[in-house]
């Protein structure tokens, strides 16, 4: 009988271990953990971007999907991650457009097609992401320099589009923004 008690002991103290560590969890760990899920997910593609703030527990997901079910399922991986106390899923969906879908297919060609960025499309998950909503690109994602980064915008603007907006990032300026986070 003792024995027993003891052991109900020890687990109910590794229980209790593993919920208070589960609260300690660093926003930085958790922000990981839901990039993770997010670059995991099969039907995340260079056409889908999707940005995480992580406050205390508390997930704001923000960006574009193609696709409805994508939303969804998204949030529902990153619900699943340790430390996650709650979501607000902000992510919209990008409207169905002939035209978008050619002016997607078309940059994300003339880009990864060049030969300055041949290693990042051999990746599984390429780094630049591409977002037409309405005629209006955006370039999302991290390169290497600064250089890249305009190229990628040079090899974009040679669309009939109706702007394009650079917003990539080197990897110095992403470092810097997981150090912040992680203070």
């Amino acid at each position: 009988m003792l024995k027993r008690a003891v052991t109900l002991l020890f687990a109910f103290v590794l229980c209790a271990a593993a919920a208070a560590s589960a609260q300690e969890r660093k926003n930085l760990q958790v922000f990981r953990d839901i990039s993770e899920q997010v670059n995991r997910y099969t039907q995340f593609t260079i056409f889908d971007t999707v940005d995480a703030s992580v406050v205390e527990g508390q997930v704001v997901l923000d960006g574009w999907v193609t696709m409805p079910f994508k939303k969804d399922e998204l949030e529902r991986r990153v619900r699943t991650v340790t430390g996650v106390t709650a979501v607000d899923n902000r992510i919209q969906v990008l409207p169905v457009s002939q035209f978008d879908d050619e002016l997607r297919f078309r940059i994300a060609r003339a880009i990864y097609g060049n030969s300055a960025f041949w290693a990042y499309a051999a990746m599984a998950n390429p780094p630049i992401h591409i977002v037409v909503n309405r005629g209006k690109v955006t370039l999302l994602g991290v390169v290497q320099s600064n250089v890249e980064r305009q190229l990628a915008r040079s090899l974009a603007t040679g669309f009939a589009s109706f702007g394009v907006a650079n917003e990539l990032k080197t990897d110095e300026e992403v470092q810097a923004e997981l150090e912040k986070i992680g203070q």
